[in-house]
């Protein structure tokens, strides 16, 4: 048996000890505990909210430091961070919302037990409801404080002046609350530490003060859809570590201050939709890591013989709107164009014309090969030769848009061939006719194409015909041709393969909708509202497994409510949200049937999807509402009340009380929290719910 060296003995004798002494300690702090009075403190915190969605569900156990949203110093186990922001998720189709897929948050109000928690220095109760409260005042006494985000949780009133002694602050985001007002406090000039400062999308005023000059270490700023005013201080230029600016859309004036030039690690300046006058100063020019660019206003100029722009070659976005005399200087113009790195290029309402864009030659003019977006909206265009100029000058455009000039006529399929990575094309508010857009039938890359309010007038068939006629009804997934006057009836559109939303609204189709036509298969979301269409609904439109949207209000459907739902009872069932077709002239004997017959045809329990349901303004019938009610609640108490928010019934022949509007919180309905409006007239109306 070979003998152990004694040294060798001890030293692993030695590192034994030493790794037990260790997991010890480790177990030790694992078994701290949160301190009594801080979770005391958070228990009070919980009792002021309501928490419809369970985001305090584990705020039960004797360890605090193990909830949902807190974290605790291993060392002392005082709490250190509290964050239960909200969550808010939306559904979009053109760029807008079109609802809402998950939300969850809390709401009530914030109690002054958070006092007790002196070593916290991660505060974030963003997106949640508090419900037009004030910002409590007792929060500026957190001073260890280093980050604050209340942004998104409808907070009203001022910011407290007791943010002033929050020193250590390196974080502060009020956004979106919307009725925040009142001046910025001077005391927030305090805050040498602060980095980032976000105060947009809220009623703020006054002038900026002096004092923001005193933010040495500021990196983000962040004033955007207020209602500041006055000149913008010159000892912004003393903010050296600023490298976001975001003043757009609000009452300032006066002349740009030339200190911005002094911003020398600036990469985002938004200056535009306010009142600035005179010259764009040429300073500009020093500010060598911009990156993006937005100015606008019809008192800015551009002086003669500028060529500040030329310095910025870090330029990735740029955006002129209103600046009037951009259109007579070709040298500013072609400057644009060698920017090496320009992505992205915004020149609004400029009044570039015909003349002054066709008078640039391809062979001596051309865009960077970076560029991809491109924005010439309400300039004064009047030919679309414009497209063929622009197929000549940059063919690598991923969006363009040409919305409100005055364009007409065709264009040759050179653009269409040229064109080969465009996705995105608006020629909105234009007097383009339907034959015109032959020519994109071939953009095989194109995904949306906007089209509303021009002058088309020729039946709906012919015009889907054209566009159909080559390799975009495969790409194509979005298109509106709203606001026109569009005649005839909806033909089949299963050839538009990837089609995922079609807006035909405010035209003029009329007739019964074709039984037997077919919708694309991956079709989402559809709009036919305000035109003339009468009958029912196709039944293929319920087989239609991808529908989450349906409008045919303002039409003239007169089906029985039972069968127009009978006929989206197939696998659309399962997959639609929102079905709007009030204002037409359906039918209906029992109100309280035709729910019956609604809840039960679209529901599938388990996956009932249905959100918002309009079948207000027709004809259905019902003899005795207060009885009514509450049979339509019991209807609603099934499957409904996991998804249905918004159900209304306002407007048609129903006897009983005349009500106007009744709002119910479903409190209970699936554990969730909704809004339920039912309208029933427009005299009268209901105050206390059930």
């Amino acid at each position: 048996m070979p003998t152990i060296n004694p040294v060798r003995f001890k030293f692993m004798q030695a590192i034994i000890t030493f790794m037990m002494m260790m997991l010890q300690v480790v177990c030790a702090e694992e078994e701290i505990m949160c301190i009594e009075r801080e979770r005391e403190a958070l228990l009070q915190f919980k009792a002021a909210l309501v928490d419809d969605y369970g985001m305090l569900s584990s705020w039960t156990t004797s360890d605090c430091c193990q909830w949902q949203g807190i974290r605790c110093t291993n060392l002392t186990a005082h709490v250190l961070m509290l964050d239960l922001h909200g969550q808010l998720h939306y559904s979009y189709a053109f760029n807008r919302i079109t609802g809402i897929l998950s939300q969850r948050f809390i709401r009530g109000e914030i109690h002054k037990s958070l006092m007790e928690l002196q070593q916290l220095n991660y505060l974030n109760l963003s997106s949640n409801d508090f419900q037009g409260r004030g910002i409590p005042e007792f929060l500026g006494s957190l001073t260890n404080l280093r980050y604050l985000d209340l942004s998104y949780s409808d907070f009203e009133g001022k910011i407290p002046t007791q943010f002033g002694s929050l020193s250590h602050l390196k974080y502060l985001d009020l956004c979106g609350n919307l009725y925040l007002q009142g001046s910025i406090p001077l005391q927030l000039g305090n805050l040498s530490q602060l980095q980032h400062l976000d105060l947009r999308g809220n009623q703020f005023e006054g002038n900026i003060p002096s004092q923001i000059g005193n933010l040495s270490q500021l990196q983000h700023l962040d004033l955007r859809g207020n209602q500041f005013e006055g000149n913008i201080p010159s000892q912004i230029g003393n903010l050296s570590q600023l490298q976001h600016l975001d003043l757009r859309g609000n009452q300032f004036e006066g002349n740009i201050p030339s200190q911005i030039g002094n911003l020398s690690q600036l990469q985002h300046l938004d200056l535009s939709y306010n009142s600035f006058e005179g010259s764009i100063p040429s300073q500009l020019g020093n500010l060598s890591n911009l990156q993006k660019l937005y100015l606008g206003g019809p008192a800015l100029k551009i002086d003669d013989g500028d060529h500040w722009l030329s310095n910025l070659i870090s330029l990735t976005h740029l955006s002129f709107h209103s600046i009037s005399n951009l259109n007579t200087y070709h040298s500013f113009f072609q400057m644009i164009a060698k920017l090496p790195k320009l992505r992205e290029l915004s020149l609004i309402d400029c009044s570039l014309s015909d003349h002054f864009i066709l008078s640039l030659r391809p062979s001596k003019f051309n865009f960077s090969s970076s560029l991809s977006r491109l924005d010439l909206s309400w300039n004064s265009f009047t030919s679309s030769m414009i497209l063929q100029w622009l197929s000549n000058v940059t063919s690598n455009l991923v969006e363009l848009d040409l919305s409100g000039n005055l364009l007409e006529g065709s264009t040759s399929n050179h653009f269409g061939r040229v064109m080969n990575s465009l996705e995105h094309l608006d020629l909105s508010n234009n007097i383009f006719k339907g034959d015109d857009f032959k020519s994109f039938a071939n953009i095989c890359t194109l995904r949306s194409l906007y089209a509303t309010e021009n002058n088309f007038s020729e039946d709906l068939p012919s015009i889907l015909h054209n566009l159909s006629s080559g390799c975009v009804r495969h790409s194509l997934q979005d298109l509106d041709l709203s606001y026109n006057q569009i005649t005839g009836s909806l033909p089949d559109l299963s050839v538009f393969s990837s089609l995922k939303t079609l807006v035909l609204k405010q035209n003029q189709l009329s007739g019964n909708i074709p039984e037997g036509i077919r919708l694309p298969f991956h079709l989402e979301s559809l709009s036919i509202q305000s035109n003339s269409l009468e009958g029912g609904i196709p039944k293929s439109f319920g087989n239609s497994c991808a529908l989450r949207s349906l409008d045919m209000s303002g039409n003239n459907l007169n089906k029985e409510l039972s069968v127009i739902i009978h006929q989206l009872s197939g696998c659309a069932r399962f997959s639609l949200q929102e079905l709007n077709i009030g204002g037409n002239q359906i039918n209906g004997n029992n109100l309280n049937k035709e729910l019956s017959v609604i809840i039960h045809q679209l529901s599938g329990c388990a996956r009932f999807s249905l959100q918002e349901l309009n079948i207000g303004g027709n004809q259905i019938n019902g003899n005795n509402l207060n009885k009514e009610l509450s049979v339509i609640i019991h209807q609603l108490s099934g499957c409904a009340r996991f998804s249905l928010q918004e159900l209304n019934i306002r407007g048609n022949q129903i006897n009983g009380a005349s009500l106007w509007r009744w709002k119910m919180q479903r409190d209970t309905f699936g554990g969730e929290k909704a809004s339920l409006t039912v309208g029933f007239g427009d005299r009268e109306r209901i105050k206390e719910g059930f």
